[in-house]
């Protein structure tokens, strides 16, 4: 964990040090993806199945969530199992159902004129599930249920197999208490071009795709909306990022956790420690060499801390600044007065406030979507909602009354621009 003194750093050293790491975009890795796309586009459901045996080890599969299938899935899991599982499904439906926004109201600026906003679900969401180092049916929490609040017709979830094959069968009963009847067992790059040119059997093309995963699924999803029209993502959602805000009074146990909380996730995650005094720093920094030395994934973390940061900085007002340039996919503050830095605040993908919100908390059972922006999108977009799963449009409605209150106005702008087309599509309202 590299360590800077904020105030001592220049304008292109602080810029240097809040670099995300460079191999998240290689340019072999987009020249990768373009090579699937172009051959799943020419060869559809066949070059789909030669990349999946290739990268995955095994052919795309098709998974019917019947009866006998999650139950035979239920069996292998214990009862708290299953309990925390439902727990979780429950917190997040209450959250997004609590967010789900009705039609809004009639607004009228004249007299005669009526404009409302109108919301309608997507019509097909491609929901990727990283399966590769770890299964993480808990994304698959936070994509579907949230998709289901929406009322999402086709809801498309695929995730890769296991190394021996196999779908985790927490993966199963998630999918089905999330109201899924289906999954495909495929992943990767190729899973993303396969949901965004609809080459799944009986699968329509996605209109939209959500999910985070590791460079090579960023890049496709980024790629995927340059190759298919009218094609959207959720946003960028890459390999994780955690910074931690501590001062004298944080509990370095609790701290150091939930740095590695992030740096098992991938050698390419990132976690940033922005300390309030040198003394905290040091201790976080000695109580992670403990810490991760336990760890099953200690190799992946140890390779996420080669890309780790400690910046020190002199007050919460440094400390924010630090934060809002960096723009974390999570942000945990651990310091004596949470409410003061608060406001401070403008751009992180979701905030843990205080000794006892965890950050796995809202990895796996607060509420919230865990599925947020990353590489510094948190200054321009938020983390999945309901509303990620709904588009909207606004009814204009216009008496004789109300065209006659607009369209002068109209007319004379559109003259000034030199369209005399709208200009007359105004006037001759007048006229009938």
């Amino acid at each position: 964990m590299r360590t800077f003194i904020w105030k001592e750093l220049d304008g292109t050293q602080r810029k240097a040090a809040l670099a995300r790491p460079k191999n998240r975009r290689d340019p072999t890795v987009l020249a990768r993806v373009r090579e699937i796309f172009d051959d799943i586009g020419a060869r559809g459901l066949d070059g789909l199945r030669d990349w999946a045996v290739k990268l995955d080890g095994y052919a795309p599969r098709y998974i019917k969530l019947g009866e006998s299938t999650v139950d035979a899935a239920r069996a292998q899991l214990t009862s708290d199992d299953l309990a925390a599982m439902e727990l979780a499904i429950e917190n997040v439906r209450a959250f997004q159902q609590a967010e789900l926004p009705g039609d809004g109201p009639v607004i009228s600026p004249k007299p005669g004129l009526s404009l409302r906003r109108l919301f309608r679900p997507i019509t097909t969401a491609g929901l990727y599930i990283p399966g590769g180092l770890a299964p993480l049916f808990s994304t698959l929490i936070m994509t579907a249920v949230p998709a289901a609040v929406a009322g999402v017709p086709n809801r498309v979830c695929i995730t890769p197999p296991a190394k021996n094959g196999s779908i985790h069968p927490m993966m199963i009963a998630c999918a089905a208490a999330s109201g899924l009847n289906e999954m495909w067992a495929v992943g990767g790059a190729h899973g993303i071009a396969a949901l965004a040119l609809g080459v799944l059997d009986g699968v329509p093309a996605a209109d939209k795709l959500f999910g985070p995963g590791n460079k090579y699924v960023t890049e496709a999803k980024r790629y995927a909306t340059e190759r298919v029209s009218g094609l959207a993502i959720d946003m960028p959602a890459g390999p994780s990022e955690l910074l931690v805000i501590a001062d004298d009074t944080a509990n370095v146990k609790l701290v150091a956790a939930d740095l590695l909380s992030q740096a098992e996730h991938d050698a390419d995650a990132q976690v940033i420690l922005v300390a309030l005094s040198a003394d905290i720093a040091q201790r976080v920094i000695a109580e992670v060499a403990v810490q991760v030395e336990g760890l099953p994934r200690a190799a992946i973390a140890k390779a996420s801390l080669n890309q780790a940061r400690v910046f020190i900085v002199s007050g919460i007002s440094e400390a924010s600044h630090v934060s809002n340039l960096y723009g974390p996919e999570h942000l945990a503050i651990q310091i004596e007065d949470v409410d003061a830095i608060v406001p401070l605040l403008t751009a992180a993908g979701t905030i843990f406030a205080g000794t006892y919100a965890a950050e796995t908390f809202g990895d796996y059972a607060a509420g919230p979507s865990h599925v947020l922006p990353t590489d510094g999108a948190a200054k321009a977009y938020d983390g999945i909602t309901v509303r990620s799963f709904l588009t909207s449009f606004v009814v204009q409605k216009a008496t004789r009354e109300g065209a006659a209150a607009i369209a002068p106005a109209a007319a004379r702008l559109a003259r000034l621009e030199g369209l005399e087309a709208h200009a007359l599509a105004a006037d001759f309202r007048l006229e009938v």
